[in-house]
């Protein structure tokens, strides 16, 4: 298990990716990491995509790239915004852009975060706070321990599992 300082962030190499699928579904997170991606294809991911590139077309800074890792939406002097198409994953959501303002931390860099969510005209608001840093600190670690493990955790089985793109590889 690795200690949860910087040079152990910097070891885990995790994208904010794994980070909101291993809320949405440790079993996912499983899968992608191994390579096994499902959702290049998929219809939900390519929306999200179109509506990525077709919102906030005026912002300076999009699709900001750090340590060839972290991809951030968009960012300015104040904010870093990821944009998301529905809210349906918000604590998922919420988890990767505190990973993000954790992992910029790490430089110095202190930001607010913003997740927005277009299609609804909702935006929310996110501060790391201390209570945050220790819970994503205490994800990170379990982050670790999923992805080392031999087999895939079990199937969740909860309503969202239907309309998932891994869905075959957990009930057929």
């Amino acid at each position: 298990m690795i200690e949860l300082d910087y040079e152990g962030l910097e070891r885990l190499r995790l994208n904010g990716i794994k980070v909101n699928y291993y809320v949405v579904c440790k079993r996912k997170l499983w899968f992608f990491h191994r390579g096994i991606t499902m959702e290049s294809g998929y219809d939900k991911v390519l929306l999200g995509r179109l509506l990525h590139e077709e919102s906030y077309k005026k912002e300076d800074l999009k699709d900001v790239m750090i340590d060839n890792l972290i991809s951030i939406d968009i960012a300015d002097d104040i904010n870093i915004r990821e944009v998301k198409y529905s809210d349906k994953m918000a604590e998922a959501d919420k988890m990767q852009i505190l990973y993000y303002l954790f992992y910029l931390k790490k430089f110095g860099i202190e930001r607010e975060g913003t997740i927005n969510y277009p299609r609804q005209r909702k935006i929310e608001r996110i501060t790391l706070t201390k209570e945050y840093e220790e819970q994503i600190k205490n994800i990170l670690k379990d982050i670790e321990f999923v992805l080392k493990a031999p087999k895939p955790p079990p199937a969740i089985n909860v309503p969202y599992c239907k309309k998932c793109a891994y869905f075959e590889f957990c009930y057929t």
